[in-house]
């Protein structure tokens, strides 16, 4: 294995998928090189690593999905047999058969017109393993193995009626419905909150001691492996440069990017004291709820409330923490910060005006806030170059500037945020996400807002560009004072970029207070749920001992 780093020698049990010297390139570009790596029945083998350092392109490979243009050259064997010298006819009968995959977005790997029941039974269906009927009552049976029992989700919904814990579980019944012998989890809980998280890494580990299977998980959280792997292979650049037993490696660390991914996921920034002063953001009794389903033809609609009289004050300079699970209230009351939803009754005011005014954004309060989203591909047009992406706040301005101070001013928000003022010239595609959410940054800062809102701004991105967009917060916060609302359901990350924090559940705010405080003493039990369901990293000192362990919150 070419430059790798081998902490503890593999156990003994016979290999169920074994890759030897595997090496991909595509269009002649080296992708992988001298790929190694071996799993057996019943265990759970991470791959980790940062973005573009090949992790799923080794589950591609493993399932048959690589690009047309890829050439592969070592052995990939599943029980014995080279997938590699397959055909396709022979891969599409192992896939979802003998090796499932569970993706990480499960609203895409979805069909949005299918009921869930359907889409589970599908999977038997294309491989004709048992009839239409049969084929459903299984469909039943696994959705109720992974907690969706009929009685509470039935099997007739859609995806979009479910929330994404619950999509996600049904994504694991669609790889499992034929009780395949190796599993792969592509970053299968990135984007969920911390409970739903640990419910669905529980749900992982059961299977596979319950059905024997080998798992190959992928995901840049050390923490995540630390508790839920037996062995981690870390990646870089298309090779693995250290792999080993989980107790083993973490004791160890012998490759220096080993030892800064660690660094990375327990990083804090170096915030400045807050020079709190007047109020500025005021939320007073603020309830939003929206029209329900109909239970009956002709029967009213029950509203749904998800926003429950929420109170609290945001001061000039002062950084806020929101934390809760997905479906609290927490955008939702973000958009209704920015003006985007109506309130049904109490009122949100910016330094004593009113964000709505008749209904709609006040214009001039409007411009004093801004908002940096979870996506910043997505809230991006990508036919635009980055100066006009930039610059797009100034259509709030009464009198934008123009000509040579646009240019000046979009090239102060670049070099503001790290980025060069030659890079206005290119295209949001040329960017990492590293890159676009500095460039998403700059754009919610270029016409000096008063409250900027970080709606789960550093969720999706690696542990290491995580920690420099961090510091890139706190720096921005030391050179202008920034007031911001910081929205996550990472908890870790929440404690090293807020002064005071809010928890909430069920639209309403159940604790708030300095954020140590809060997170050292939580005097609410869902908080102290909360703390106790995020995953922990294991401490340097004695030895990488995992009886010794420290909450990554």
């Amino acid at each position: 294995m070419s430059g790798s780093v081998e902490t503890q020698s593999s156990g003994a049990a016979k290999a169920l998928l074994e890759i030897d010297r595997l090496s991909l390139s595509i269009h002649g570009k080296p992708i992988m090189t001298d790929l190694s790596l071996s799993i057996a029945p019943g265990e759970i083998v991470a791959l980790t690593g940062e973005s573009g350092s090949g992790k799923s392109m080794t589950a591609l490979a493993a399932m048959g999905l690589l690009p047309h243009a890829a050439r592969c050259t070592g052995a990939l064997r599943l029980d014995g047999t080279d997938l590699l010298g397959l055909s396709e006819d022979r891969l599409c009968g192992i896939r979802g058969r003998e090796i499932g995959m569970i993706f990480q977005e499960p609203m895409t790997a979805l069909n949005p017109v299918m009921r869930i029941g359907d889409q589970v039974a599908e999977t038997i269906l294309v491989h004709r393993a048992m009839g239409r009927a049969a084929a459903r009552a299984r469909a039943a049976e696994v959705l109720a193995r992974v907690g969706l029992p009929p009685e509470r989700v039935p099997p007739a919904r859609f995806p979009h009626e479910l929330s994404g814990g619950q999509r996600q579980r049904v994504v694991i019944a669609m790889a499992i419905a034929l009780r395949p012998r190796l599993l792969i989890a592509d970053e299968p809980t990135t984007a969920l909150d911390v409970t739903t998280q640990a419910q669905i890494l529980d749900l992982l580990r059961d299977l596979v001691r319950a059905e024997g299977m080998g798992l190959m998980m992928i995901t840049h959280d050390l923490a995540v492996v630390s508790e839920m792997a037996d062995r981690i292979a870390v990646m870089r650049g298309g090779e693995i440069v250290e792999q080993g037993s989980t107790r083993a490696l973490f004791a160890q660390m012998r490759h220096p990017y080993t030892r800064q991914l660690f660094d990375a996921s327990g990083h804090r920034a170096d915030l400045p004291q807050a020079r709190a002063g007047a109020p500025l953001l005021r939320v007073a009794e603020v309830t939003r709820s929206y029209p329900g389903p109909r239970r009956a033809l002709f029967a009213p609609r029950p509203g749904l409330i998800a926003v429950n009289g929420v109170s609290f004050d945001i001061r000039r300079g002062e950084r806020v923490g929101l934390v809760g699970e997905s479906g609290c209230g927490k955008s939702t009351l973000a958009r209704a910060i920015l003006g985007l939803e109506p309130v049904q009754a109490g009122e949100i005011t910016l330094d004593g005006q009113p964000v709505l005014s008749h209904g709609r954004p006040d214009p001039e309060v409007r411009r004093r806030v801004q908002v940096v989203f979870q996506d910043p591909y997505g809230s991006f047009n990508p036919r635009h170059k980055v100066g006009r992406l930039v610059s797009e706040p100034f259509h709030l301005l009464p009198d934008p500037p123009r000509g040579a101070a646009r240019d000046r001013a979009i090239a102060e928000a670049l070099t503001a945020v790290g980025l060069e003022p030659g890079h206005a010239e290119s295209y949001i595609h040329a960017f990492s996400g590293g890159q676009r959410q500095r460039i998403a940054i700059a754009r919610a800062l270029i016409i000096r807002p008063e409250l900027v809102i970080f709606d789960e701004a550093v969720s999706a991105l690696d542990v290491r560009v995580r920690a420099q967009i961090l510091d890139l917060i706190a720096d921005l916060s030391r050179q202008y004072g920034l007031t911001y609302l910081f929205i996550s359901h990472d908890l870790s990350v929440v404690r090293g970029i807020t002064d005071r924090v809010l928890v909430m559940r069920a639209g309403e705010i159940v604790e708030q207070g300095p954020t140590e405080a809060v997170f050292d003493k939580p005097g609410h039990w869902y908080t102290k749920s909360l703390l106790a369901a995020a995953p922990i990293l294991p401490r340097l000192s004695g030895g990488g001992d995992k009886d010794a362990e420290q909450p990554v919150a």
